[in-house]
């Protein structure tokens, strides 16, 4: 067992699986557990034969991946990420859901749709900028119920290194994460929404803006909370040096009286 991720993993897995059983309140040492297993992760995926990673050859091994046992049995397809490998602006959600799943695309439903939209009155088109997730399998779901599980601490950071393996091979200028979740699993941070949107962190050295998940405004359609979101977008434009047009930076906000 030569892949530090591998060793880390093997090393935390009974501490992550109790934490992942709801055990409460969580093991002693289970946040230095998942620290471990994140600093491996962040190490990245062992070189391919070739010695060196390429859209292509990660998209392979990514679909290959059978590092969490109980997402292959219940997925259908492993769910890589989609459009321009040389992108500046990459969006980064936590997990595929059923269409997702189905289709083998992020954000192809509801939420998917509504995250378009942002992207073109940004300016740009689906397939100017890269899409992905943290985990790249649909999570399963109990036995029983049905929707969309959030996706465990521990399948994230057995995901990551491929996560970050394409922000290297991107290499966006500006990285927006979507939702509480997805930052949780490319950053770390489990802060409230409310203390991470809105200002800049960064990942590997990328900027990252944090905002909120496009399936939030679809359960919150005021238009405070869609301005909140389209702020974070405008950052994101200020920080790609685009131009910003006057009709773009007044969008949802109340005419003049």
């Amino acid at each position: 067992m030569s892949d530090p991720f591998q060793q880390a993993l093997h090393a935390t897995l009974p501490m992550l699986q109790k934490i992942q059983q709801g055990i409460k309140p969580a093991p002693k040492g289970s946040t230095a557990a998942l620290k471990k297993l994140r600093e491996a992760a962040l190490a990245g995926p062992p070189a391919p034969a070739t010695g060196k990673w390429t859209i292509a050859s990660l998209r392979k091994a990514v679909l290959a991946c059978e590092k969490c046992p109980h997402l292959v049995r219940t997925r259908t397809q492993v769910v890589f990420g989609v459009g321009n490998p040389d992108a500046e602006l990459m969006f980064v959600g936590e997990a595929p859901g059923a269409d997702e799943d189905e289709q083998g695309e992020p954000f192809v439903g509801k939420a998917g749709q509504l995250l378009t939209k942002i992207i073109q009155a940004m300016g740009f088109e689906r397939s100017d900028i890269f899409i992905a997730n943290v985990l790249k399998c649909r999570p399963d779901t109990p036995a029983g119920e049905s929707g969309n599980r959030k996706p465990k601490p521990a399948e994230m950071a057995t995901c990551l290194p491929w996560l970050g393996e394409q922000i290297s091979l991107v290499r966006p200028k500006v990285i927006v994460a979507l939702g509480a979740t997805a930052t949780e699993g490319l950053l770390g941070d489990t802060s409230p929404m409310r203390d991470l949107r809105g200002r800049w962190l960064e990942f590997r050295g990328t900027p990252v803006m944090v905002t909120y998940h496009p399936a939030y405004l679809l359960r919150n359609q005021s238009l405070s909370e869609k301005r909140k979101v389209w702020e974070d977008m405008l950052l994101a434009l200020e920080k790609l040096g685009k131009k910003i047009t006057p009709k773009q930076r007044a969008f949802f906000t109340k005419p003049a009286a």
